[in-house]
């Protein structure tokens, strides 16, 4: 296997001694070769089963000249608009554009369009009217049904449909781009690649189906929200590798048809998705503009696994990877140590080990490989269920031998710690460990919300259980000598939270004396629960009825309360705590959140009495505590 980067240019096809492509990867992302990218491993993988595969990285979509750089490719074109959805990663939860983008050269903002993936096929369609088009990565398979679009604020068709692509990937892409590419080579005509798992494809009729289910169509969804959430709630059950059936949804005359979804890797397959021969840089054609700075944060870490049995409700991973856990073998982490540590700007530092969430290594239970995923149930929330399978032991088996490795000074975690599952596996000497020889100084963690209602509705554990978690931690290191602390990730304005809940959270922050620098705002992306509920009002898998805050000022103040010891919020502050009636938390008193507004003099006029405000320098004093 040619272990140079994929090619970008003609003339790097001509010194593999290409003339013609087999496939053509159109990207919204810089191309990094790196298995935290999508676009390298899909390219690696199809590489290594034979195929010629090139590359055009953020195409100058405003003409078609870039489409045509690479020549027409022989078997179809593969497109994604990267590593995250186009509109996320152009516009901010307060819907203004982001100044940078870290998967653009030099970190360059503006360099996609908004719905890249629409975009881009639509101008190769321009170019080559009837080649075979399959698109994949976060954006098509978050937008693969009718889906509810926060930037536009309306529901819109599936990516399918308006893309006019022949095929959708959905999910880790692996498994279906080995299936649709030997498909295609065979002679099979793309229209005809109906039964992979893990697509999705627009037919003019159901005479080929049976044993599926039928969701509302673009049209009802799109004028009923009832009818929306009902869609989403079967879309939501049947998002499983065992026992998911196959979902249509009519958009007019077409009906857009969801196969069951790919089954997951094999320890084995996963093996050699990152055992493919990555450079683990950006493409030479980036070095002026100073790299891609995506590249940063993952360089020097290591992904354990894939899946995620959490559940958060604000995460897209139950749609996109799934909860199941694939794990790669201990040997393959090791070999890939192995090689970060021969690289020449290598310190000593294994930034990461993990996934989603760091501590999944092992399925959620013994039942799940046979059965699937419960309906209707989650693993760990509102209590971790009494078949779950709490165990760090192999876990923490790799991270030993890690740490034995020569040239490695510190093996980190960094990646999203449950600690909730943590807690549930009792003391099995996950916590000191963690605490000895794994973090520096800071843990981050992420509570998210501890008003009840809030956290119930995100899928994650209360209150109780991080102030067990935050003893736990303070214990170990008490134990170990050490002064480390925990830094908390909070979410203001989430699905079920109000001002009410945003003063409790307020107090809670006062309580525990942890004032934080960043607060993220709710951002309803596609295809997560949470979304639906902002966009519906209630939970579509229950039914109740959920308050949302969508009225930007009400989303400052959410965001303020969090925030209440930032001078410049004070009159943000001031006025949630009057709205909310909670009066009694502005004052002098060690339970006050702020000071009240200072007194203010009046000079009175001898022939029109009239209030005069003190000079400029009393409010500059009025938010300092």
């Amino acid at each position: 296997m040619n272990t140079s980067f994929l090619p970008m240019s003609q003339d790097e096809m001509a010194a593999r001694g290409w003339a013609q492509l087999d496939f053509l990867l159109v990207s919204g992302d810089a191309y990094v070769d790196h298995p935290s990218f999508g676009p390298a491993i899909i390219g690696r993988l199809l590489e290594k089963e034979g195929y010629r595969v090139g590359i055009i990285a953020q195409p100058d979509w405003r003409s078609t000249a870039d489409f045509k750089r690479l020549g027409k490719p022989r078997l179809g074109v593969l497109v994604t608009a990267g590593n995250l959805d186009s509109m996320l990663n152009k516009f901010t939860a307060a819907k203004k554009y982001r100044s940078t983008d870290s998967y653009s050269p030099g970190g360059q903002a503006g360099r996609r369009p908004d719905r890249a993936t629409v975009v881009y096929c639509n101008r190769i369609r321009e170019v080559w009217k009837n080649i075979p088009i399959v698109i994949g990565g976060i954006e098509a398979s978050l937008r693969r049904f009718a889906h509810y679009d926060y930037w536009s604020d309306r529901v819109r068709r599936s990516v399918l449909m308006d893309s006019r692509a022949d095929l959708l990937i959905y999910g880790m892409g692996e498994k279906q781009i080995k299936e649709v590419a030997s498909q295609l080579r065979n002679g099979l005509p793309v229209s005809q690649i109906r039964q992979v798992r893990g697509t999705v494809y627009a037919a003019e009729s159901l005479e080929h189906l049976w044993d599926y289910r039928e969701v509302g169509s673009f049209e009802e969804v799109a004028d009923d929200k009832a009818a929306f959430a009902q869609a989403f709630k079967i879309q939501y059950e049947e998002q499983d590798p065992v026992r998911g059936k196959t979902i249509i949804q009519r958009h007019g005359s077409i009906y857009v048809v969801q196969n069951p979804p790919a089954a997951p890797l094999t320890t084995q397959e996963m093996d050699e998705v990152y055992d493919l021969p990555y450079q683990r840089t950006w493409h030479p054609a980036y070095d002026s503009a100073g790299g891609v700075p995506a590249i940063q944060e993952v360089k020097f870490s290591i992904v354990s696994h894939r899946g995620c049995f959490g559940g958060c409700s604000f995460c897209a991973i139950v749609s996109h990877q799934g909860r199941f856990i694939q794990r790669r073998s201990k040997e393959s982490i090791i070999r890939e140590a192995i090689i970060l540590t021969q690289l020449p700007d290598f310190k000593g530092y294994i930034h990461d080990v993990g996934g989603p969430t760091a501590n999944f290594r092992m399925p959620s239970c013994d039942t799940q490989a046979d059965r699937g995923a419960c309906k209707g149930r989650h693993c760990l929330s509102p209590q971790p269920c009494h078949k779950l399978a709490a165990d760090h032991g192999e876990y923490l088996d790799i991270l030993r031998e890690l740490r034995r490795l020569p040239g490695v000074k510190k093996v980190f975690v960094r990646s999203g710690l449950r600690y909730d599952y943590l807690l549930a596996a009792g003391d099995d000497g996950f916590l000191e460990e963690l605490c000895q020889h794994h973090i520096s100084g800071q843990l981050k963690v992420a509570p998210e919300h501890i008003s009840p209602t809030v956290p119930r509705l995100m899928n994650k554990s209360g209150k109780g259980v991080y102030l067990q978690f935050m003893n736990a931690f303070r214990q170990a290191n008490e134990k170990l000598g050490k002064e480390q602390y925990l830094v908390p990730y909070f979410m203001s304005s989430h699905p079920g939270s109000g001002l009410r809940e945003a003063v409790e959270m307020a107090e809670f922050l006062r309580d525990i004396g942890y004032h934080p620098e960043q607060v993220q705002d709710f951002i309803p992306t596609p295809g997560s629960l949470s979304t639906a509920m902002y966009y519906t009002g209630s939970h579509p898998l229950t039914g109740e009825k959920v308050y949302v805050a969508k009225d930007a000022h009400e989303k400052k103040l959410q965001r303020s309360l969090l925030q209440y010891r930032n001078p410049q919020n004070y009159e943000l502050v001031y006025e949630a705590l009057v709205k909310a009636r909670r009066e009694d938390l502005i004052g002098y008193g060690p339970q006050c959140l702020i000071r009240p507004r200072p007194a203010r003099r009046h000079l009175v006029s001898r022939a029109h009495p009239a209030p005069k405000q003190q000079g400029s320098g009393s409010r500059k004093q009025a938010g300092k505590r």
